[in-house]
């Protein structure tokens, strides 16, 4: 396969996982205490959607598996991808073992995509229409505005 096949493929599987990648990581940078003035934007997100303290703690019990298995997860995938690159780049490539590294980094961004639907259909059942417009459009605006590490690497100077 052509070198520049393999590296679109390679962006591909490793761009699928962006979106969720942002949302993952958007829920943790909300979470911890940023150093803003009393003034500036909430510090989490839940301060942001501004629930109220019921639907806080329904909010961090339904949060608190998801990001363990997220988290569990991106080990798995990361691993498959480090071993997919070394498969890639050895002396002898061979087909069935790349193929069989692409199928399980699949599967698990399959697995992955639906526990992030999951969590973020448990969320929206917890938020009324004001608090659910405001999630979509912090999450749309992530999407739009990520890129991931392939794209700026490949990008050209």
């Amino acid at each position: 396969m052509h070198r520049n096949t393999w590296k679109w493929v390679l962006a591909a599987s490793l761009s699928l996982n962006i979106g969720f990648t942002a949302t993952v990581a958007y829920h943790r940078l909300q979470a911890t205490p940023a150093s803003r003035s009393a003034q500036s934007a909430p510090a989490n997100l839940t301060d942001q959607l501004q629930l109220t303290a019921e639907q806080r703690i329904r909010w961090h019990r339904i949060e608190q598996g998801f990001i363990t298995d997220l988290a569990a997860n991106w080990r798995e995938i990361g691993q498959h991808r480090e071993a997919l690159i070394k498969h890639i780049f050895s002396a002898q490539p061979e087909r069935i073992k790349i193929d069989a590294e692409q199928t399980r980094i699949a599967a698990l961004q399959d697995a992955q995509q639906r526990r992030v639907i999951t969590q973020l259909l448990a969320e929206r059942d917890l938020l009324d229409q004001r608090q659910r417009a405001a999630l979509m459009a912090l999450l749309l605006n992530r999407y739009t505005n990520a890129a991931t590490e392939e794209e700026l690497l490949h990008r050209e100077q």
